[in-house]
């Protein structure tokens, strides 16, 4: 109860903060603006990129999702407190390259909000907060600077209290309507602050599945054994993409401003052949090659939740000095002595005959650091494991990417 009573207070001080600080945000035409297409095809690429590394992990589970906005945006506003080497290395992790860092905020406020506002008959949430250790000099810079660019509410927590954490989870779990609960197990010692991202997608099919339709059949896996799946099935005009690789088609929500993409190998390729070739370029051609079909679908049903820490995809992908003693934070905190101690990253998604809920949040954590078709319809059998993008179609921007390699619906 106290700790109830607690995550009340707070967030009535967060919600308050926030409403004054909520400004008008300029739109931003991400088809034509050069400069604001380049940092979403920057982002899409880290995005890929995350992803590989994701899913090449040792004991990567046969079900994956990350959201590489969450991802983005928690570390972009990291990244306002990164200086000198540690700051090249985020706009090279990041592929910020190029662009100042009041760009990258000013073009990323207007990406969430244009995101935000794109189809009034999606649910999209976007939420963003810093939470940093009582006592702890953060420079008013820093918490200005992502307040201002990122909405983010800000609140100082006596970490050694148990329910401080409780009070994170709670606030994760408020932003993502209880999809995403406990993603922080506990608040190391060393730990001065936590930069999270939550976001929530609530989106009907355009074109519902018959719940009269579904079925029980067989999802073969990749090691080609084999498991009971619940199959929905439609037969519509949408659009559909074939190559040698895959057959895809692409699923509308609401008015069509998001979709999801669900990328099916040929026979005797995997899911790891599309990984390997998701390239920017090759994302790029392949979402511009879809063309309306008659299509009959057959898609299963899935739910499930991911939870993996992401350090070592980010250091292998170049982020590397962010973590260890090299770390220069200082636009965070002059004294210096800070590094990402972690990034942890938690989705869940649920895919049904009505539409897909899903949410994620990303959490990293700063710590003081020791120094042909037949009769003209094409068939879209998802009976094997698959790759999906759920995405913003007018500024390709991806919500999330997963893999389905086991349709579990529990």
């Amino acid at each position: 109860m106290k700790n109830t009573i607690l995550f009340i207070a707070f967030s009535l001080l967060l919600f308050s903060c926030k409403e004054e600080q909520t400004i008008d945000t300029p739109s931003v035409d991400f088809v034509n603006n050069k400069k604001a297409a380049g940092l979403v095809e920057a982002d899409t690429r880290f995005g890929l990129d995350l992803f590989s590394e994701v899913v090449s992990m040792d004991d990567a589970p046969e079900n994956i999702m990350i959201s590489p906005v969450s991802v983005a945006v928690a570390l972009g506003m990291t990244y306002n407190g990164a200086v000198g080497d540690t700051k090249t290395a985020f706009e090279e992790t990041l592929r910020f390259s190029g662009y100042s860092r009041e760009e990258i905020n000013t073009i990323h406020q207007a990406l969430i909000n244009h995101i935000l506002k794109a189809d009034p008959k999606v649910v999209m949430e976007i939420a963003n907060s810093i939470w940093y250790r009582q006592g702890f000099n953060v420079l008013e810079s820093f918490i200005d600077t992502n307040t201002l660019y990122y909405n983010a509410e800000v609140a100082g927590l006596n970490f050694g209290d148990p329910a401080s954490k409780d009070i994170i989870n709670n606030w994760c779990a408020l932003k993502t309507h209880d999809k995403i609960k406990d993603v922080l197990d506990a608040i190391s010692p060393e730990a001065v602050m936590y930069l999270i991202n939550a976001i929530y997608f609530n989106g009907t099919w355009t074109y519902q599945f018959d719940e009269k339709d579904s079925y029980s059949g067989t999802f073969t896996k990749e090691d080609n054994s084999s498991t009971d799946a619940r199959f929905m099935k439609m037969q519509t005009d949408i659009a559909y993409l074939s190559n040698e690789l895959f057959s895809a088609v692409d699923l509308p929500y609401g008015n069509g401003k998001f979709s999801m993409s669900v990328l099916l190998p040929k026979q005797g390729k995997t899911t790891n052949d599309i990984v390997e070739q998701l390239s920017l370029s090759n994302f790029t051609n392949w979402t511009s090659g879809f063309s309306e079909q008659e299509v009959i679908v057959t898609l299963p049903k899935f739910k499930f939740g991911y939870k993996e820490l992401l350090n070592k995809p980010l250091i292998d992908m170049g982020l590397g000095i962010a973590f260890n003693d090299m770390a220069d934070f200082t636009d965070i905190n002059p004294s210096g002595n800070l590094s990402i101690s972690r990034v942890i990253h938690q989705s869940f998604i649920d895919v049904n005959e009505k539409g897909t809920e899903a949410a994620a949040v990303t959490v990293v954590e700063i710590r003081y650091t020791s120094v042909g078709p037949e009769d003209g319809v094409f068939y879209f059998n998802a009976d094997h494991p698959f790759v999906f993008v759920i995405r913003e179609k007018t500024s390709n921007a991806i919500l999330f990417i997963g893999r389905v390699s086991n349709p579990e619906y529990l």
